[in-house]
């Protein structure tokens, strides 16, 4: 039973616009707006003062019947309190019918009370998240998690959670049914799952008024991936020669299948566990060391280069270098080595460094800058390695003699004169003797002594060598004072001198 004080706080009052007669109605408290959730127990409140006639209640305008019992309407009930004037009206397990607009009215004093909306509150059915219970995806791919909620009314609010912690970013649909007054709520939350994810639970959580801590439903993500892998070297650095271990650690789901190590891109047979056992040598310096580890969804390949320490090798090799005279000039030279070389260019013969880099820049060179220059690298506490390399400048003939050289007479003589010439010479003339001394491919010849003269004649070996071009005889000179002062001019005609 309601007291007094409890069915009066439903009511609004307000004056009628009647007599004030003792004898009429002069008073009431009005049904108010309320809202019920389904299932529930309701009151609707209506007191009229001074009137002892018939009250009834409408729901939409249409009466419900007279009395306290309504036989038609087995869930209502009128409750009254003839001492106070109270009429109200009570609804038993609420349905979505009852969602209705309600009237109090004094028949025979023609009142009406105002028209209370009673909204029936329907909490969202279970919510289902498809996939559930354990969604099956791909590591890196798009995907719509999806919550569905249906016949809520008012429209539920869905939020979502990973592993207990609020998750952002989703979006919702929603549907009315046919009765147009309960809706289903889609909620759709993107995710790019990655391997991590594997093993975490999403909950889509359904709540408006009639469920407000709401009700939930979870999915466990299963998310398959590549391996994921880490490669690591032991000792991080090392002496050519020395063993090494490369140890590649992954995790993968579905679990892992098999290894593969490669050197360089090349596959190494016989490598096909987590673990690679090897001897380092300068090539490990630059040719990558990789492992490639794969499972039923795909495989991942990592490399890592050893920090080999090693003297120096020479990787591009200075070539022979031929030139004119006033050409510029560059010689190259390219070294390895760990830790970084030091390298030097200087001319054979010489300590003066000409240049630190790969390349050595000779501009307007002279016969002078002919010969041998020296390409060094110095690895520190390593080793030092060094190449030459042969820089020929084409120019005039160099000659060059003793102004005055000698023979005993009746011993074999020789006449010699020293010639530098780039390119070899065509011939060599000696005005004086008016004979050509070497003509290109010809067989050098010697002095040879017969009786008080001196003799020219083809030699056996390779000394100097003076001979008369055309003549069958042998050319004789007449004294040995001759020979003993003669002094050599001569002339080099070569390739475009």
């Amino acid at each position: 039973m309601f007291s007094v004080s409890s069915f009066l706080s439903f009511c609004h009052s307000f004056s009628l616009t009647v007599n004030p007669s003792p004898s009429r109605p002069r008073r009431t408290c009005e049904p108010a707006d309320q809202s019920v959730v389904l299932g529930e127990r309701v009151v609707l409140s209506c007191v009229v003062f001074n009137y002892s006639g018939i009250v009834q209640w409408t729901k939409d305008g249409l009466a419900l019947g007279i009395g306290e019992g309504l036989r038609a309407w087995p869930r209502y009930r009128v409750l009254r309190a003839l001492d106070i004037g109270q009429y109200n009206l009570e609804i038993s397990h609420a349905e979505l019918s009852d969602d209705s607009l309600y009237e109090c009215q004094a028949t025979e004093a023609a009142l009406r009370s105002r028209r209370a909306k009673l909204n029936v509150l329907i909490p969202p059915e279970d919510p289902v998240v498809e996939g559930t219970p354990e969604l099956l995806l791909m590591a890196g791919t798009p995907y719509n998690l999806t919550c569905v909620t249906r016949g809520a009314k008012p429209a539920a609010h869905i939020q979502w959670t990973k592993d207990g912690v609020a998750v952002e970013g989703a979006y919702q649909s929603t549907e009315v049914l046919p009765d147009r007054k309960r809706v289903t709520t889609r909620s759709y939350l993107p995710i790019t799952p990655v391997d991590t994810d594997s093993g975490s639970n999403f909950t889509c959580v359904a709540s408006n008024p009639a469920v407000p801590m709401g009700k939930r439903a979870t999915v466990h993500l299963n998310v398959h991936h590549p391996p994921t892998v880490t490669l690591s070297i032991e000792p991080r650095s090392v002496l050519e020669g020395e063993r090494v271990t490369f140890t590649c650690q992954a995790t993968a789901n579905p679990p892992i299948m098999g290894y593969r190590w490669a050197k360089g891109g090349i596959l190494l047979e016989g490598a096909r566990e987590s673990v690679f056992v090897t001897t380092a040598d300068h090539s490990f310096f630059t040719e990558p060391v990789s492992c490639q580890v794969f499972n039923a969804v795909g495989n991942t390949n990592v490399s890592i280069l050893v920090d080999v320490h090693f003297g120096p090798i020479l990787v591009v090799e200075p070539r022979p270098v031929t030139v004119d005279v006033d050409s510029d000039v560059t010689l190259n030279c390219k070294w390895s080595g760990n830790p970084p070389l030091t390298l030097t260019w200087t001319k054979k013969g010489s300590s003066m460094v000409l240049s630190n880099n790969n390349q050595l820049y000779l501009k307007s060179v002279s016969q002078a800058d002919a010969g041998q220059y020296v390409c060094k690298a110095i690895v520190p506490r390593i080793g030092v390695g060094e190449t030459e390399v042969t820089l020929t400048v084409n120019g005039p003939p160099i000659i060059s003699s003793d102004p005055v050289q000698y023979a005993v007479r009746g011993e074999r003589g020789e006449i010699k004169c020293y010639i530098a010439s780039t390119p070899p010479p065509d011939k060599i003339v000696s005005p004086s003797l008016e004979v050509v001394i070497c003509r290109r491919g010809a067989r050098p010849l010697q002095i040879a002594s017969a009786s008080d003269r001196i003799l020219i004649t083809a030699p056996r070996s390779s000394n100097a060598s003076l001979f008369p071009s055309d003549s069958p005889t042998f050319h004789r000179l007449e004294s040995t004072l001759a020979v003993m002062n003669l002094s050599l001019y001569m002339q080099m005609l070569s390739f475009g001198y």
